[in-house]
């Protein structure tokens, strides 16, 4: 190795040697430390909430940084004990040129595993959102002693498996259920203005006096921007492992954020939904005694069954594959249903499905069976297709027109059921099957208000009782006593001996007047 060569790597082994020295002396020397009271304590006076700090520590390598260790900011007065805000570990890089000048510049905040509990009293305020408790004068030393803190805009603020957790207080002062649950969420926000935030909520902070003011005024910053959903002006990016709304989960979740004082918008949200994808728009509204929301989604490849399994009166009705759109939109009640409020309205079709509890074709092709009027082949509860429409409102879902397609019969139909308790039906259609004329055809027609053309017989009829347990029924129009056979076929109430032996018993007593 030649003498140049040695020589720099001499100077570079130096050099690395000096800055793991620094990096090991410097934070032993400027023990941040012994602030943690005073910094807790300052907190707490400028947010009202009480804070506990673990530990504080100066960092080097790779930037220099401020380090926070099981750092917890509790709920306000008038809320139930607990944090508002947990974190593991947080980050506060600084500028090394303002420190020298007694200044301390935030260039970006890093929190690890941060748990936020947002919490809504029955007149709108959230835990976030309190006024800070008065406080006297700071007054600064003289001289180059003075220090100051200004917020300002931070250019990153990032969030590492965050946990977030949202519900509402009842009347009697206790926890409602959580609407709302995120977690492993890793939040990315950019140029974050934190002034915004001080400004629409808590009011700016006053600059703390000397070493205090270098200790407190960066952890008041990183208090501020712990919590996204609070009036913070900023955006970024999101994302989750998984989202809980109500009973409705999702994973793998990724969105562009906005935030606004007080309020949030997803955008471009596309996330995994039941076996299949959701894309779409989500918007919150913290203003008001109620949270609102607000979401456009769309829905592709969804499996029903695995979608119904997150209601239990609701398990194992439907299977096949759904795709549609919906716009939704809906308070945030302080209930222990706290979404009941939902409403809006969209389109929706499944493919390729079953219905086991109405099995529709296997009570119509009963009749085309015994008059060998069609097809009798096939799972009687599956279908091709089922599309329709819907509204929700005041706790009732609504259908203006559903096509069914099924193996062999068709069915066109409207109505709603409730969305609450067992879910109670109020349903109509009108059913086609093949068929060409004969007795039996001429039996339903005068007895059910059936008609025949065109080689299909059309059946009007109704769906009642509840969603675990329908009851389908032939709609009459005609004598009772041929009724009564035809909703026997239909209702499975009478076996095939005897279906067709009133059939018979029908025929003869129709010819004896002739």
């Amino acid at each position: 190795m030649s003498t140049g060569k040695k020589v720099a790597l001499s100077l570079l082994i130096a050099l690395l040697v000096i800055v793991v020295g620094l990096a090991i002396i410097v934070p032993l020397l400027l023990d941040v430390d012994r602030y943690r009271p005073e910094v807790a304590a300052h907190i707490q006076q400028e947010t009202g909430k009480p804070a506990q700090i673990g530990r504080l520590a100066l960092t080097i390598l790779p930037q220099v940084a401020i380090r926070v260790d099981d750092f917890a900011l509790g709920n306000p007065p008038g809320f139930p004990s607990g944090d508002f805000v947990k974190a593991r570990r947080i980050y506060a890089v600084v500028d090394v040129f303002a420190l020298l000048h007694h200044k301390v510049v935030v260039n970006s905040l890093m929190l690890d595993d941060p748990a936020i509990n947002l919490l809504s009293d029955v007149h709108g305020k959230w835990n976030f959102e309190n006024a800070p408790a008065k406080r006297a004068a700071l007054v600064d030393p003289p001289g180059d002693e003075k220090a100051s803190f200004t917020l300002g805009v931070i250019s990153k603020v990032s969030i590492n498996q965050g946990q977030l957790v949202a519900a509402n207080l009842l009347a009697s002062g206790a926890p409602g259920p959580a609407f709302m649950e995120v977690h492993g969420a890793s939040l990315d926000l950019r140029q974050v203005d934190l002034n915004a935030f001080t400004t629409a909520s808590l009011g700016g902070p006053t600059a703390p006096p000397g070493a205090l003011a270098a200790s407190a005024g960066w952890l008041l910053a990183v208090v501020y921007a712990a919590a996204p959903q609070a009036p913070l002006v900023a955006q970024g990016t999101l994302k989750a492992d998984s989202l809980q709304f109500g009973a409705l989960g999702v994973t793998k979740l990724k969105s562009k954020v906005r935030l606004y004082p007080k309020q949030v918008f997803f955008d471009n949200l596309d996330m995994d939904c039941y076996g299949g994808k959701a894309t779409g728009d989500l918007s919150l509204n913290f203003a008001g005694e109620n949270l609102r929301y607000s979401t456009d989604a769309r829905l592709k490849g969804v499996n029903v069954a695995e979608f119904l399994k997150t209601f239990p009166e609701a398990r194992g009705k439907m299977t096949g594959t759904a795709e549609g759109t919906a716009k939704l939109n809906g308070e945030v009640t302080h209930s222990p249903d706290p979404l009941a409020g939902i409403r809006g309205a969209g389109q929706m079709s499944v493919r390729n499905g079953e219905l086991p509890s109405l099995q529709l074709n296997r009570n119509l092709r009963l009749l085309a069976r015994l008059a060998n009027l069609g097809p009798a082949t096939g799972d009687p509860s599956s279908f091709s297709s089922i599309s329709t429409d819907f509204k929700i409102a005041e706790r009732r879902l609504s259908n203006s027109k559903i096509t069914i397609v099924g193996k062999g019969v068709n069915a066109d139909g409207s109505g709603s059921m409730t969305m609450g308790g067992e879910g109670s039906l109020d349903y109509q259609g009108v059913a086609k099957i093949a068929a060409g004329a004969n007795p039996l055809t001429n039996v339903l027609e005068g007895a059910s208000g059936a008609t025949l053309a065109d080689g299909s017989l059309t059946l009007p009829f109704t769906v009642g009782g509840t969603f675990a347990n329908p009851k389908f029924s032939v709609k009459g129009g005609g004598a009772p006593g041929a009724l009564g056979v035809a909703q026997g076929v239909v209702q499975g109430k009478a076996q095939p001996v005897e279906v067709v032996s009133g059939i018979a018993g029908m025929l003869r007593k129709k010819k004896k007047p002739q």
